[in-house]
């Protein structure tokens, strides 16, 4: 789990911006383990938790995971810029680069991951299925979000607390950018442009062509430009 917080934070009681936050490792380890393992056990409890072992083994199991060791890493970033390409590979990027997959056969998929108990890359072989599987797996669910705010930034709060914040930075609030079109998104990451037919002429939108009755697979339904 990624948690990406910012290094200052807006006072209650003044309204004024603390500039320097500490967040203590081992009390962040505490809370969030403490967490996790009540919400395991709220899950046992009400049999939402399924499992082959007795119930008083998974008890001991979560026992014996809630003492010991939770690693938590708290990375901080010199510059926007890095922030925003860090946090953009969670938002718009999909679970794999295309760079990584070296080899693709009918009936397999082969591509690069680290390791990081052998602290190098390693080549995976898996089956189609498999593969599909692995990647349905960080498809968030219908109404879910794969990125959730909370605090200054949730949703409910962000109107009411972002002009304290920006009045105590001194920074004037920009007006909110419009949304880019997905054809000039196309053409500024692919260099081309979508709207242009093999001739280089603009194509227009006409309509859409509803299903068509065929016995034929290769028929189905399209759009027109």
């Amino acid at each position: 789990m990624h948690a990406m917080v910012t290094a200052g934070g807006l006072s209650e009681s003044s309204g004024l911006w603390v500039p320097v936050v500490d967040y203590l490792h081992s009390e962040i380890m505490q809370c969030w383990t403490g967490a996790v393992i009540e919400l395991l056990r709220m899950a046992l409890q009400s049999k939402q938790l399924q499992s082959d072992l007795p119930k008083q083994s998974l008890e001991n199991l979560l026992a014996q995971q809630e003492k010991r060791f939770w690693r938590v890493k708290i990375q901080s970033f010199p510059t926007k810029k890095h922030f925003l390409r860090y946090a953009g590979r969670y938002v718009r990027r999909p679970p794999i680069a295309q760079k990584r997959i070296t080899n693709i056969t009918e009936r397999s998929v082969t591509f690069w991951a680290k390791d990081k108990k052998l602290g190098r890359r390693v080549f995976v072989t898996c089956s189609l299925e498999d593969f599909i599987d692995l990647w349905s797996q960080h498809i968030p669910e219908r109404y879910c979000h794969a990125v959730r705010s909370f605090g200054l930034f949730s949703p409910r709060t962000l109107n009411l607390t972002s002009e304290a914040v920006f009045r105590s930075l001194g920074q004037p609030r920009r007006a909110r950018p419009s949304a880019r079109g997905w054809a000039d998104s196309i053409k500024r990451d692919f260099g081309r442009d979508p709207l242009l037919d093999p001739q280089g002429q603009k194509m227009k939108w006409v309509g859409r062509i509803g299903p068509i009755n065929s016995h034929s697979p290769s028929i189905n339904r399209s759009s027109h430009y």
